[in-house]
């Protein structure tokens, strides 16, 4: 109950400051272009709080936090005294009305710009991209990498951490092949050509890197217990820190995924666990606990192996100046642009599967799941967030901010507007899209709780 809660706060939180930079950006040209602004709202339904300006503008908290908006005095809705024509949006030349219209995504990516330059000021702890093993039978396997490795470029696109392979990979959907560049153990540059015709994008949520086979280095994890959970199965049958387990029932483990498998495969048996402590060996019998997890019942034993602490030389933080903080926030900012766009085109092209698409439930998860591992981490995430809602924002959909400046693009060249009728029909079908494509996107958010 208590991560719910923390998700729906962070949630509301992200979404507040992502809608409330994009309304004013539309808010703010439009004032500076001479139009009146009657309502600046950030949320939907009844407002929770509302205050009115000098100037008549009113400023209120709607209930339901899903968006926002900026009702603009216009003579297409309102009845505008004629001394006021000249304050209406629809007064206001083509080229007012765009960059009204073009300032609510503008001023996300200006967010995003701000966001990631404040990040790379504090500093974001990372590790280097090292390719511990790769996954037999899999497109890295196939091209001959060899482990370790640290990932080097993707496509001649240098990569720092983990977060920038995924994006480069992802950028890489739909093409016949990826470029890697490795620095191997010995310092020595390597270069594969990976084979990615054949590479779609399913919903199994993972990211590129896992897709294609490459798994990031973990350190050792040994048999030995560094952690026994009071009142746990294992508690009670007397085991201790520093007991190192050898067999499973008269069958000897090897490693610590291997015990793990065949404790979660025997909830509530009774079992035996050979160990060595202080160098002698004995038998333990434990009754192994149960527990539920995704309607299945899977073994437990309340026991945490040794891990071996990660190697300082593969730790570091991206930290930048002032200077190189912003050009670091606005280069990344750009890249998250382009990838945006080239992932809306292969979801048409079904590159990648319209299973990926997520919805308000998979947003707040995201935002509450990035908030508890640290506030630089929720500021990658907020950057993100909001760069999608710009792109989004200017897809050509009537109901969109991009649906918009189609139909001033037509105006400009007709020298005269698109007529209501036609609008109005592009409207209709372009709400049901959107509608569509919200379905679709909630649905799998249900899916994925489901499983």
């Amino acid at each position: 109950m208590g991560s719910i809660i923390w998700s729906l706060g962070a949630f509301v939180i992200t979404l507040g400051i992502l809608v409330t930079f994009h309304e004013f950006g539309h808010f703010w040209v439009a004032r500076r272009c001479g139009v009146k602004v009657l309502t600046f709202s950030v949320g939907f339904g009844k407002p929770i709080w509302q205050r009115q300006a000098a100037d008549g503008t009113v400023y209120q908290v709607g209930m339901i936090p899903l968006g926002g908006y900026v009702r603009m005095l216009d003579e297409r809705v309102d009845d505008v005294p004629v001394e006021q024509r000249h304050l209406s949006f629809n007064s206001k030349s083509v080229a007012q009305r765009a960059a009204v219209i073009a300032a609510g995504p503008l001023a996300n990516f200006i967010l995003a710009i701000a966001v990631l330059w404040l990040m790379f000021l504090i500093g974001v702890p990372s590790v280097k991209p090292v390719i511990g093993t790769t996954t037999p039978n899999s497109i890295a396997d196939a091209a001959g990498i060899v482990t370790p490795a640290e990932i080097v470029s993707v496509d001649n696109k240098r990569t720092a951490d983990w977060q920038q392979v995924n994006l480069n990979l992802a950028a890489a959907l739909g093409n016949n092949q990826v470029l890697l560049q490795t620095r191997d153990e010995n310092n020595r540059l390597r270069d594969y050509t990976l084979d990615i015709s054949q590479w779609r994008l399913d919903d199994s949520q993972q990211p590129t890197f896992l897709a294609i086979g490459m798994q990031p280095y973990q350190p050792e994890v040994s048999l030995e217990l560094s952690y026994v959970a009071e009142n746990s199965p294992a508690a009670q049958a007397g085991l201790q820190l520093r007991d190192k387990i050898l067999e499973f029932n008269g069958t000897p483990v090897t490693d610590w995924p291997q015990t793990r498998d065949l404790i979660v495969q025997a909830p509530g048996q009774q079992v035996d666990l050979t160990i060595e402590r202080n160098g002698e060996q004995r038998v333990i019998s434990v009754r192994l606990g149960s527990r539920e997890v995704n309607q299945q019942d899977i073994g437990f034993l309340g026991v945490e192996p040794t891990v071996a602490p990660y190697p300082e030389e593969y730790r570091f933080t991206q930290q930048y100046g002032v200077l190189e903080g912003l050009w670091k926030g606005a280069e990344r900012t750009w890249e998250l642009m382009v990838l945006s766009v080239k992932m809306i085109g292969k979801l048409v092209t079904g590159t990648v599967s319209v299973s990926n698409l997520s919805g308000p439930v998979a947003i707040a998860e995201g935002a509450g799941a990035t908030a508890s591992y640290g506030f630089v981490y929720f500021l990658g995430f907020l950057a993100l967030i909001s760069v999608n809602l710009g792109i989004i924002n200017l897809v050509p959909l009537p109901v969109l901010d991009g649906g918009h400046l189609a139909f001033l693009a037509i105006e400009g060249a007709r020298g005269k507007p698109v007529s209501d009728r036609v609008q109005e029909i592009c409207y209709r079908i372009g709400g049901i899209l959107i509608f569509a494509l919200m379905a679709i996107a909630i649905s799998n958010d249900i899916l994925r709780l489901s499983q």
